[in-house]
């Protein structure tokens, strides 16, 4: 969705120049996320008792604002030179929900002209419309289309309000709680004002955020919080860091506080409180409520600089393509038991262990989830079924819940996430969890919403996935799938010989992804052929209809070609009427039970003359090309629900090779972003 970055430095002498560097590189790292237009505010001196606050705001990437920034310090003669001992400065770069990209819709939002409240907003205001009739009522006028501009201006309503009432003590976390009172939707929020300069308010709802804490001092940081101030009230240099995603504070610290829904969390001279938001006042009490603090916990990031670099690749996309073979050995290790001579192989998910038992138990398992992690699901379903015996249904998160569709406390729900905080799947599990069902989480982020609200969950540990098109990330999630299936399938005697093979094969996968890897220029090749083309069709079946789903969403959301993944079987009743000598269609026909009939697809498209592509198993060239006439892509064969995993890396490659060859971004595809936080 969008991303939010704030930085504060306390007793620490920076100049303007670099804290701008510090917000502009926080934002890059965070670019992911949205990148429509940008925008950062700063203090416009180190000298005033209430220095005015700068806003700088540009439609466009994160590149374009630092161009606009630095030109218009330069027409201005801002001093980047100026030195301030404490500091506070925010940013944020937006992908457009409410308003087009232009400067006026970007963030920081503002509630008047002397900018004396200031917000950057992840998420969506599901009641800014009702805010706004009542703001404007007061006489605040509004000069963007978002949502998010009803935010500032109530935290000055709620301000103003609370001096004419006498209250010249009100504090900027008793504002920003008053404020939280009347927001209704999903948001991350970081306030910024002039009447309490050099102090930061953070809080969320639903969308991700967290602290980052870095002290420079030989003294070290003790990992938890006091009833008033924690372990930063000491007057001692430090930085402070606000940021949607860990990826932009790794650089900086490994520290930090993961920020629960309904906190508030107020920095204040080198301090931070941290509050609980309560929506109800107290009956009868008018005056803003002075809220109690609560008690957390310093955590230490498991990421390393360089997971969010580019290293050796030229885009993010292609970097995460080739470490495939590395995040599918990190996904299985520790999980995956060899055995012994007297001791069967098996697997071991410490997430799951204390909950297997009421899974086999259960009616029927629903795997619930959105684009890519929906298709890692389907690709699952056939082994779960195999090996469990329980009936597995595939539920689009939006739709379940659109639907309200029937889910039982019989049931098991599984929950899949990269990010954790996909908005329509965190819906989905608040619905599920209000049915009463099992719920169970497969993420990739330690700490998201979905790890902390299901009742259980494995992570895929896939490592950081920058680019906006999910690559190891689909292929560690259909591992994990696979593994789960094998621990509720561990106590049936009938179907030990199929586990074994299937762990053995495991164990192997890596090695087969990274001969597969080799495809790289054949499939550049194949790209430049496809170049020009209008739109592609990836025919599949049995556990390769995801891959037929997955091949296409990567192609189209990239390379911007249309295309789409059928189901094989489905060909005759309608998809054939498409088939001609002009339009290119990839089918997938890897050795396994649907091999046969893969063969009569093929058989059936070449008589209508199609353009065909067929992705097969090493040595099945010739029983695949129909006299010669099909280009042919050979692939490794492993046991065939972890063929999905394989079958894939080529499509990723195409799409990749595809979008660069065309001259589209491959990492900030037009109209998208990584964390879907919106419904």
């Amino acid at each position: 969705m969008c991303g939010i970055f704030a930085y504060l430095n306390f007793n620490l002498s920076r100049e303007r120049r670099y804290i701008l560097e510090v917000l502009f590189n926080g934002l890059r790292r965070l670019e992911y996320r949205g990148y429509d237009s940008a925008g950062i505010s700063i203090d416009s001196s180190s000298d005033a008792v209430v220095p005015p606050a700068l806003v700088f705001r540009k439609e466009g990437n994160i590149e374009s604002l630092v161009k606009s920034v630095y030109h218009e310090v330069a027409a201005t003669d801002l001093n980047l030179e100026e030195s301030f001992s404490v500091h506070a400065g925010i940013a944020h770069t937006r992908w457009a929900t409410h308003g087009e990209p232009a400067p006026r819709n970007s963030h920081p939002q503002t509630s008047d002209s002397r900018n004396e409240f200031l917000v950057v907003h992840n998420g969506v205001i599901t009641n800014y419309e009702v805010l706004k009739e009542t703001l404007v009522r007061h006489g605040f006028t509004f000069e963007s289309d978002t949502d998010t501009e009803v935010i500032p201006k109530l935290a000055k309503f709620v301000f103003d309000n609370a001096n004419e009432e006498g209250d010249k003590s009100v504090t900027f976390s008793q504002v920003v709680l008053e404020v939280m009172r009347h927001l209704e939707g999903a948001y991350a929020l970081i306030f910024k004002s002039t009447h309490y300069p050099n102090e930061l308010i953070a809080c969320k709802r639903g969308s991700p955020l967290l602290l980052g804490v870095k002290e420079l001092t030989e003294e070290p940081i003790r990992a938890s919080f006091n009833d008033t101030k924690f372990l930063l009230s000491n007057g001692q240099p430090k930085e402070l860091f606000l940021s949607s995603d860990a990826s932009a504070l790794v650089e900086h610290t490994k520290k930090v506080l993961v920020i629960e829904d309904g906190e508030v969390v107020h920095i204040q001279d080198g301090g931070a409180s941290i509050f609980k938001f309560e929506n109800a006042k107290e009956k009868g009490c008018e005056k803003l409520k002075r809220p109690a603090s609560v008690q957390r916990a310093l955590s230490v990031l498991e990421m390393e600089v360089e997971q969010i670099n580019k290293g050796k690749y030229e885009h993010y996309m292609q970097k995460e393509i080739h470490e495939q073979p590395e995040s599918l050995t990190t996904t299985m290790r520790g999980r995956l038991i060899r055995g012994g001579s007297c001791k069967a192989k098996s697997v071991l998910l410490g997430g799951l262990k204390d909950h297997l038992r009421t899974i086999r138990r259960s009616r029927r398992i629903v795997f619930i989830g959105c684009g890519t992690s929906y298709n890692a699901a389907l690709a699952a379903r056939p082994i779960l079924e195999e090996l469990s015996g329980i009936p597995v249904t595939m539920e689009i998160a939006s739709d379940l819940v659109d639907r309200q569709g029937p889910i039982y406390r019989e049931d098991t729900t599984v929950f899949v996430s990269q990010s954790g905080e996909t908005a329509d799947t965190l819906q989905a599990l608040e619905y599920a969890l209000e049915n009463g069902a099992l719920c169970v989480g497969i993420t990739n982020t330690v700490g998201s919403a979905i790890a902390r609200h299901t009742h259980c969950g494995v992570h895929i540990n896939a490592g950081c996935e920058i680019g906006v098109a999910s690559t190891k990330a689909y292929t560690s999630q259909i591992v994990v799938m696979a593994i789960l299936a094998l621990a509720i399938g561990d106590d049936t005697i009938s179907s030990q010989g199929r586990r074994e093979a299937i762990i053995d094969n495991l164990f192997d996968l890596p090695n087969k992804v990274k001969e597969v890897l080799k495809l790289d220029e054949e499939m550049k090749d194949l790209a430049k052929l496809l170049i020009a083309e209008q739109s592609l069709l990836v025919f599949g079946r049995g556990y390769n209809y995801a891959t037929a789903l997955e091949g296409a969403l990567k192609v189209k959301e990239v390379s911007l070609m249309h295309s789409e993944g059928i189901l094989a079987g489905e060909m005759k009743h309608g998809p054939l009427a498409l088939v001609d000598e002009t339009l290119p269609i990839v089918v997938i026909a890897t050795r396994d039970a649907c091999f046969s009939k893969q063969q009569s697809v093929i058989q059936q498209l070449h008589a209508r003359k199609g353009r065909l592509i067929v992705m097969c198993s090493k040595g099945d060239a010739a029983s695949v090309s129909v006299g010669g006439s099909c280009r042919v892509v050979e692939v490794p064969v492993v046991e065939d629900c972890l063929q999905p995993v394989i079958n894939i890396v080529p499509l990723q490659l195409l799409a990749y090779h595809l979008t660069v060859l065309r001259g589209y971004n491959v990492d900030q595809p037009r109209n998208l972003a990584k964390s879907v936080t919106t419904q």
